[in-house]
């Protein structure tokens, strides 16, 4: 896929699942449920035991029919293997510009992770596509989205932390662009009972909530 149709996918479909699980099958297995949910787009997070091979397996298997993404990548090696191994677009939790550069270098997607004003415009004129304004939840949720979004319009940001089924519409409405979301979504306790029924249902249920504040963004324009 191209920069732009990867930028594209990830804001029309509005939520980037974080799947943070403790081995590289209950990833591959968490992101079919996902999938099977109707979510098109999913990163694996380096801290994944074997991640490198997960991302092989699920760029292999979808190919094209998922965004494909590497999360918790905290420098440019880390970035560079994991383009290898399939990945389209990469997540930091913090900002290292060395990082942005060698994505940039490929001409992937890039979305730095980052919370101040002055780290999210650091950021954006490193080369940042999108902004992770990480964690939210911790420093007002929407309320702190919006209040970035007032001086900076122009940048793209996505959330993550704090982002629920109750918060993805507000996080929307006050401007992000689409959600990250972790745990809420891909829980320890349904992954280690093998529920992946439970994680494919939630995923509807997401998709139900973003497209209800989007119809709602709209009918209020």
């Amino acid at each position: 896929m191209t920069k732009q149709a990867i930028l594209e996918s990830i804001t029309e479909i509005g939520i980037v699942p974080v799947v943070r699980t403790t081995s590289a099958e209950s990833a591959i297995r968490a992101i079919e449920a996902i999938y099977r949910g109707g979510i098109r787009a999913a990163e694996i997070t380096m801290t994944v035991p074997g991640a490198l091979r997960a991302l092989e397996k699920v760029a292999d298997q979808f190919g094209d029919k998922i965004v494909l993404g590497a999360g918790t990548v905290l420098d440019p090696e880390t970035a560079r293997a994991s383009m290898l191994a399939g990945a389209e677009f990469f997540v930091t939790p913090s900002l290292k510009l060395s990082t942005i550069e060698m994505v940039k270098r490929y001409s992937k997607v890039m979305i730095p992770g980052a919370l101040t004003p002055t780290e999210v415009v650091t950021a954006w004129e490193a080369g940042a596509d999108i902004v992770k304004i990480f964690p939210c939840g911790n420093v007002g949720g929407p309320k702190y989205i919006k209040a970035l979004k007032a001086p900076f319009p122009h940048i793209e940001m996505i959330p993550t932390g704090g982002v629920n089924l109750e918060t993805a519409g507000e996080f929307l409405k006050a401007g992000a662009c689409a959600v990250a979301v972790g745990a809420e979504l891909v829980d320890a306790k349904s992954v280690a009972e093998g529920r992946f029924d439970v994680i494919e249902e939630r995923a509807r249920k997401y998709l139900a909530v973003i497209a209800q504040a989007r119809a709602e963004m709209k009918s209020a324009a």
